[in-house]
């Protein structure tokens, strides 16, 4: 029987599902009302609330409501409703502003997250990369996360979840017109140009994996001018490359989905299929690469990964085994 009950944080996400899966059409307010229990007048103080958030909800007398703009945040109420997945960002903690995501995930971890929880921050003021490197993080452009892993994997096998996260990251930005590729072993660019990082960290003993953070770091909305000038011949967007702005929360719910897609599929067939989808994907191989590793700097040609994820670089007759360095692309063969 609808009631009248006060509006609720999940009345108003399972409102905001509704609409979206209608697209464009309109969805009556007597079916919201008879699917969620609620009356007309619950129905109608939802809306209400979701417009007072940032919602434009167009409502038409015999149509009902429809969905025609969403706020640019990624709270809950905005990817709850467009989530496919059943555990990554299912609980979800986000921030307006972070030192790093990977460090509260590492925390939540410790305090005993459980696997899939997610972090994301609308700006994160320590951002970093691979070898402690900086990541250019302003607010409200980008996707920046951390996802809490509990995986069933010796800590040796950890890194093969970098190539997974990888691959779900190349394949959400071409899901959204972005031709991304994937330079070994963990940016995500474009012609060259990088729009996307992995950070992956562990919790481990000698034989388990306790726990891996995952982060990611994605360009979605970035002008040409936020980038320092010193970054605008190496680093791009999505926004730059497609010629106009990425929706944020649609995105982050596609890599959620694509990086559960592909965790899943590791953990029941391994790290072949991983690799096999990662060689169609990247931009490394049968090139001609300088590698710097160890003190060492390697010039020869990038021939494939072999079963743990290191590269094996032909230099003059000898084959080179670089499991962790920075790679230059030289010149195509």
């Amino acid at each position: 029987m609808p009631s009248d009950a006060p509006s609720t944080a999940r009345s108003e996400e399972l409102i905001l599902a509704f609409l979206a899966e209608a697209g464009d059409a309109f969805t009556s307010g007597e079916a919201i009302s008879n699917k969620l229990g609620l009356s007309r007048t619950a129905v109608w103080k939802n809306v209400e609330s979701l417009r007072h958030k940032g919602y434009v909800i167009e409502a038409l007398p015999a149509k009902g409501y429809r969905l025609t703009e969403i706020p640019d945040r990624l709270t809950e109420l905005e990817l709850e409703p467009l989530l496919s997945t059943h555990d990554f960002g299912r609980t979800l903690h986000h921030h307006a502003e972070l030192a790093s995501t990977n460090d509260l995930a590492h925390r939540l971890a410790l305090e005993g997250a459980l696997h899939g929880e997610t972090v994301v921050a609308e700006h994160q003021t320590a951002g970093r990369g691979r070898r402690g490197r900086t990541w250019v993080s302003p607010p409200g452009k980008n996707l920046y996360l951390s996802v809490v892993l509990r995986p069933e994997l010796p800590p040796q096998r950890a890194p093969e979840l970098t190539f997974v996260a990888a691959v779900a990251v190349a394949e959400a930005l071409g899901d959204a017109n972005v031709p991304a590729r994937i330079k070994w072993p963990n940016d995500v660019e474009v012609g060259g140009k990088k729009l996307a990082g992995i950070l992956t960290e562990l919790h481990a003993e000698p034989d388990r994996v306790s726990a891996v953070i995952l982060g990611i770091g994605v360009n979605l909305n970035l002008a040409a001018e936020d980038l320092p000038a010193e970054l605008r011949s190496t680093a791009t967007s999505a926004r730059i490359v497609r010629g106009e702005p990425v929706p944020r929360a649609l995105f982050a719910a596609a890599l959620l989905g694509k990086l559960e897609q592909w965790y899943d599929r590791h953990a029941e067939q391994g790290f072949e299929p991983i690799c096999d989808r990662w060689r169609e994907l990247t931009s490394t191989l049968d090139r001609e690469v300088r590698v710097r590793t160890g003190g060492r700097e390697l010039v020869g040609r990038a021939q494939d990964v072999d079963d743990s994820g290191a590269l094996l670089v032909a230099v003059g007759d000898s084959l080179e085994r670089v499991v962790a360095g920075d790679v230059e692309m030289l010149r195509a063969t």
